[in-house]
C-alpha cells in the first residue's frame, strides 16, 4: 500500500511538506512520513512503497544511537504510546509516525560532507572552494575529502537553498548555537559514516536540522535517511563518477532523460523506476539497522 496523504479528522494539521504531514497533538507534534517523493523541488504524482516507513525507522534508529551526543525531539514511534486522541488512527500511523517535542527550528540547515559531490562539486569546479572554504587542488568527483566539511545553508521558502559560510551562519544564529550544532553535526556524521561503511554504505554527505526546545538545542526533523543523505554502495563506489546510490538519485537520473522543465506538475514514474527506488530504500534500511522492513499491508 502506498500512502501519499494522511488525513486525521479532528487532529489539527499544522503543515504538509514535500514528504511529511505534521499535526499538533497537545503540546507535541506528530510527524507522519508519507510515501511521497520529490525531485528538483517538485512533488511527483507517484509514491514509493514503504518510503515513509524507511524514513521513520531510520530516523528513530539514529536518534537513539546518538542521544549521548545531543538531545533530540523524539518522544516515541509506538502508536500504542501515542495520546488517546490518536487511538483510532493507530493502524494508519503504524511504522510511519513520530511523536516529537515541539521546537523552534534554527533558520539554517547543517550539512556535513565527507565526499565531494552534488552542489559542492559544482562549487569546487568553479573556484576551488565549498561554502567559502578552500579545498586542495586536483580533487575528482566523488573523492573523499581530507576531513569532513561542515557547510551550512539557508532555508529557502521557495526555490533552492543557498550554501553559506560558517561566519555567515554565526551572524544568523549566534556564535554559541553555531558551535554547538557544528560540533554535533560533525561528530554524528563521522561516527555514522564509519558505522555505515562497515555495512557497505558510504554516507557521502548528509543534512541535519536543529532547534531550540525549553532553551536547549536538540536534533530535530529526520536523521541520516536516504532523503536527507547521499548514500552510495561501497561495492560500486569509484572516484571520478557519480556512484550508484540508495537515495532518490535513481529517480532524478530517470527524470533527466525526459523532456521536462522541472516545474509542476511532475511526470509519472514507470513501474520499474518506482520498484527500483523502493528496493534501494529498503536495502539501505536493512543494511543500517540489521532488520528487514516489515512488508506493508
Amino acid at each position: 500500500m502506498v500512502v501519499t496523504t494522511v488525513e486525521l479528522p479532528g487532529i489539527t494539521l499544522v503543515s504538509r511538506g514535500k514528504v511529511r504531514d505534521i499535526f499538533r497533538v497537545g503540546g507535541d507534534l506528530l510527524i507522519v512520513a508519507t510515501d511521497r517523493i520529490s525531485a528538483f523541488d517538485v512533488v511527483l504524482p507517484d509514491g514509493i512503497p514503504d518510503k515513509g516507513a524507511v524514513l521513520t525507522g531510520l530516523s528513530a534508529f539514529w536518534f537513539e544511537r546518538f542521544t549521548g551526543v545531543i538531545a533530540n525531539h523524539l518522544v516515541t514511534t509506538d502508536p500504542g504510546q501515542f495520546p488517546e486522541e490518536l487511538a483510532g488512527y493507530r493502524r494508519t500511523l503504524e511504522g510511519r509516525a513520530m511523536l516529537v517535542r515541539r521546537a523552534e527550528p534554527l533558520p539554517v540547515e547543517c550539512i556535513v560532507r565527507g565526499y565531494i559531490a552534488g552542489s559542492a562539486w559544482r562549487e569546487y569546479r568553479a573556484d576551488g572552494k565549498v561554502s567559502g572554504q578552500k579545498l586542495p587542488a586536483g580533487l575528482r568527483q566523488a573523492e573523499m575529502l581530507p576531513e569532513p566539511l561542515f557547510t551550512p545553508s539557508t532555508k529557502a521558502a521557495s526555490g533552492h537553498d543557498e550554501n553559506i559560510s560558517y561566519d555567515r551562519m554565526t551572524n544568523i544564529v549566534g556564535d554559541a548555537a553555531a558551535r554547538v550544532v557544528r560540533d554535533a553535526a560533525l561528530r554524528i556524521y563521522s561516527e555514522a559514516a564509519q558505522y555505515a561503511r562497515e555495512r557497505g554504505i558510504i554516507i557521502a554527505d548528509t543534512k541535519f536540522e536543529f532547534g531550540f526546545s525549553d532553551g536547549a538545542i536538540m536534533l530535530i526533523d529526520e536523521a541520516l535517511t536516504p532523503d536527507s543523505s547521499r548514500f552510495w554502495d561501497l561495492a560500486e563506489y569509484d572516484v571520478g563518477i557519480s556512484p550508484p546510490s540508495f537515495d532518490k538519485q535513481f529517480v532524478r537520473d530517470y527524470l533527466e532523460t525526459l523532456d521536462w522543465n522541472k516545474t509542476p506538475p511532475g511526470p509519472a514514474l514507470p513501474a520499474e523506476v518506482i520498484a527500483g527506488t523502493a528496493r534501494r530504500y529498503r536495502e539501505a534500511f536493512r543494511r543500517l539497522t540489521g532488520f528487514e522492513l516489515p512488508a506493508s499491508g
